[in-house]
């Protein structure tokens, strides 16, 4: 198998494979009992849109994300949302059915659970 780095994720998905991908995970968020009420249901649009924009960003692509909104401060952009260990652990396993949905190649899933899980876990500013 070829080992893939991080920056090179961009290079295999293209915008299409992300765009399929946050469109995946975003399909599944209004109806979540834990995530659902993070996200305001007017703004799904511009949610999925900064989330695709970081992702390729982070992964090797364009810099939009950072030309429209700088750098990206994950934390301090999600304190006002509170994220327990349960909201972490629903969005990890919601990402994992997008990259299932969306058909991320297999040489790549290990670099997106990879960064997925240490995000989610950085996230987190709530007990349990």
């Amino acid at each position: 198998m070829v080992i893939i780095s991080d920056q090179m994720v961009y290079e295999v998905l293209g915008e299409d494979g992300f765009a399929r991908l946050v469109a995946a995970f975003y399909k599944r968020v209004p109806g979540d009992d834990i995530l659902g009420p993070m996200y305001p249901k007017e703004d799904m649009a511009g949610a999925e849109q900064r989330l695709r924009d970081f992702l390729i960003f982070r992964f090797g692509g364009p810099q939009r994300y950072i030309e429209q909104r700088g750098h990206p401060r994950l934390r301090a952009r999600h304190m006002p949302f509170v994220i327990t260990p349960a909201g972490r652990d629903r969005w990890i396993r919601l990402m994992e059915e997008a990259m299932v949905e969306a058909q991320i190649p297999e040489q790549i899933v290990p670099v997106l659970r990879r960064f997925f899980v240490q995000a989610a876990d950085h996230m987190v500013n709530r007990p349990g």
